[in-house]
């Protein structure tokens, strides 16, 4: 059986990222930090549709919380392994750096840059042995390439996720573990209500915000065996907004 694990599953990208490698035939691990009815949701979508899907709950930012949740699913399936790994999981906290808080800089930088490591951290274990299996996928962010003003912390999460993937796309490269970033504009989701949509919407040369799905299919070519020779990259889906 094919696994498949998403963190921050329940709901925006990471739903549609869990529904569309569901439909290619993974088994999804929905990844979730509280919302356990949202996940749900998502894991009602799945078998609806004739796929399968399985919850786990674990803070990503929560080193201790990775290991037991992923160690327990690892012993409760002794025959299986985690292939396919999205880093999706992440939080904005805007503020402009002279006001910013330590808890708004660290909870951002704890969530998304410090929980991608300790999840890739504890399943190369396992990939890596399986050679020409391992797919890893992290979710950055076009503000982790040209730098957003009011998210400092954010663009230097997701700047650092970038390196990141870098960084391990060389290391894991001869075991046939394919490591690629996706790079997000504006996507209409819970992250991006808050935004002037009308506003925002004027700087994107195709007039209109991303969807969910259209990065989900990003994703799903990444883990597919037509990119199996593309590794390292960072794959903007932007709209045209920077190139």
């Amino acid at each position: 059986m094919k696994y498949a694990l998403v963190t921050g599953g329940s709901r925006g990208i990471g739903k549609a990222v869990c529904v569309r490698l569901a439909q290619m035939g993974y088994t999804v691990i929905i990844n979730y930090a509280s919302n356990s009815s949202a996940a749900e949701g998502t894991k009602s979508i799945i078998e609806q549709n004739g796929g399968m899907a399985e919850l786990l709950q674990f803070d990503v930012s929560d080193k201790c919380q990775v290991e037991n949740a992923l160690t327990q699913w690892e012993d409760s399936h002794p025959d299986d392994y985690i292939s396919v790994l999205v880093n999706n999981a992440g939080i904005r906290r805007d503020n402009v750096m002279f006001m910013m808080s330590d808890e708004e800089w660290s909870s951002v930088i704890n969530t998304s840059l410090d929980g991608s490591f300790y999840v890739t951290r504890h399943l190369l274990k396992h990939m890596m042995p399986r050679k020409r299996t391992g797919k890893i996928v992290n979710i950055a962010s076009l503000s982790g390439l040209k730098g957003m003003p009011g998210q400092g912390n954010y663009s230097a999460a997701k700047a650092a996720m970038i390196g990141m993937t870098k960084a391990l796309a060389q290391e894991v490269a001869a075991r046939g573990v394919t490591v690629n970033a996706i790079a997000p504009g504006f996507i209409d989701t819970d992250m991006t209500k808050d935004l002037a949509v009308d506003e925002l919407k004027k700087l994107v040369p195709m007039g209109r915000f991303g969807s969910p799905e259209e990065v989900a299919g990003v994703v799903a070519f990444l883990v597919s065996d037509d990119a199996g020779y593309i590794t390292g990259e960072v794959i903007s889906v932007n709209g045209g907004l920077y190139t």
